[in-house]
């Protein structure tokens, strides 16, 4: 496996921002912007999560918070108090529920270690799920990928039998 071939995907519906986390805004700008959003797109089901933004909102904060602070515990240097999310390679489910999107990619190799946390699924769903985020470090997360043997797109085919996808944290917007 290239380890030098494996890039991260930020998908984003075309009447967003590439790379924002909502968070990041004020807390009435959010609001604001999530019930525009979740207006002005009914049809579409990424923008569900904002009909009652005042859950999602606090859902959302929360784990950022634990993101970075577990970010922080693996020897994390952010930059951002809220990460800029993205998805290893790609991810099939994320395209569907999101239905019109941009993306844009960025070579791994590029990202120093300081700046970039991983964990398997997406952070809010696994958290959601079992109580627990399990994060890595690119040095793991690569230790991981060249035990596999096979190709990368056939270890990510594999983890979504399981997972919806490998969720990238980037904590510096300097690589964006």
């Amino acid at each position: 496996m290239d380890i030098d071939e494996i890039y991260l995907k930020h998908y984003c519906h075309p009447d967003c921002e590439p790379y924002m986390n909502i968070c990041r805004l004020p807390k009435d700008e959010a609001f604001s912007l999530a019930y525009k959003m979740a207006a002005g797109n009914p049809e579409n089901t990424s923008f569900s999560r904002f009909s009652n933004f005042e859950k999602y909102y606090h859902s959302r904060m929360n784990v950022d918070e634990r993101l970075y602070s577990q970010f922080i515990s693996l020897g994390g240097k952010p930059k951002e108090k809220h990460p800029i999310f993205f998805v290893l390679h790609e991810s099939k489910s994320l395209e569907k529920w999101i239905e019109k999107y941009i993306a844009k990619t960025i070579l791994l190799k590029d990202i120093p270690s300081e700046y970039i946390s991983f964990t398997l699924d997406d952070s809010m769903v696994s958290l959601r799920r079992d109580g627990k985020l399990t994060m890595y470090t690119k040095e793991a997360l690569f230790h991981i990928l060249q035990e596999y043997n096979g190709s990368i797109d056939d270890y990510l085919t594999e983890l979504t039998k399981k997972y919806y996808c490998i969720e990238a944290q980037l904590w510096n917007d300097d690589y964006c």
